[in-house]
C-alpha cells in the first residue's frame, strides 16, 4: 500500500472480531511506534499491550458509558494498548530543565508520533485501531500500577474490525493552509 493510500484509508473502528493477532504484525506495529520521531530522541512513550480480562474490565469502567469504544476496550478486541508516557524528558533541556514554552506537555505530541505510525501500521497490515481518549486516565493508572512518573496517554483496541466505518469528508485545503500569515489565502 503506497503511504498516502494507508494515510486516507485509516479509520476509527469500534467493533472488531474475536480474531487473535499475529505476533509478527504486532511485533511491526510496535516496532514503527518505536522510530517515531522524538524530542532529543527521548522517546518517553512506553506501552502496556493487556489482555487480562480483568485489567481490560476495569479499564472499561474508566471510560464515561456513553464512550462508543467502550465494548472494544471491554471485550471485543482482541488486544488494547495503553499508550503512558514517561514525565521529565520531552520538552526538557540536557540539564533537565523545561526548554519549550508548551510546559511539561510535550509529551503528549510526541506519544502522539509513535500512535500515528502504531494505528498506521496496523491499518497496513489490515488490522483496526481508535484512539480512545476520554477515561479517567488517573483511575486507568492505578489499575495498571503505574511508577509516578508514568501517565497514561490513551487507549488503543487492536483487532480485525467488524464494521467498515464510513469515509469522512475532510475540510478543502484552501480551508486550512495560509500564506505568510493567518488568514491569508
Amino acid at each position: 500500500m503506497e503511504l498516502l493510500e494507508v494515510i486516507k484509508g485509516r479509520r476509527a473502528v469500534r467493533k472488531y472480531k474475536p480474531t487473535p493477532i499475529k505476533d509478527e504484525d504486532l511485533n511491526a506495529i510496535l516496532e514503527a511506534a518505536r522510530w517515531a520521531p522524538s524530542w532529543r530522541n527521548s522517546q518517553c512513550w512506553r506501552f502496556i499491550l493487556v489482555r487480562d480480562p480483568e485489567i481490560r474490565a476495569r479499564l472499561a469502567e474508566t471510560l464515561p458509558e456513553t464512550n462508543l469504544a467502550l465494548p472494544a476496550i471491554e471485550e471485543q478486541a482482541p488486544l488494547v494498548i495503553v499508550a503512558c508516557a514517561e514525565l521529565g524528558k520531552s520538552g526538557y533541556s540536557r540539564k533537565g530543565q523545561r526548554a519549550t514554552n508548551k510546559g511539561e506537555w510535550w509529551y503528549m505530541f510526541d506519544t502522539a508520533l509513535a500512535l500515528q505510525n502504531m494505528v498506521l501500521m496496523a491499518h497496513s497490515l489490515g488490522l483496526g485501531t481508535v484512539h480512545v481518549g476520554r477515561f479517567d486516565a488517573a483511575k486507568a493508572a492505578q489499575i495498571l500500577e503505574l511508577p509516578e512518573n508514568i501517565v497514561v496517554v490513551e487507549m488503543i483496541p487492536l483487532g480485525y474490525a467488524a464494521e467498515q466505518p464510513e469515509v469522512k469528508s475532510r475540510k478543502e485545503l484552501s480551508e486550512i493552509v495560509f500564506h505568510d500569515k493567518y488568514g491569508h489565502e
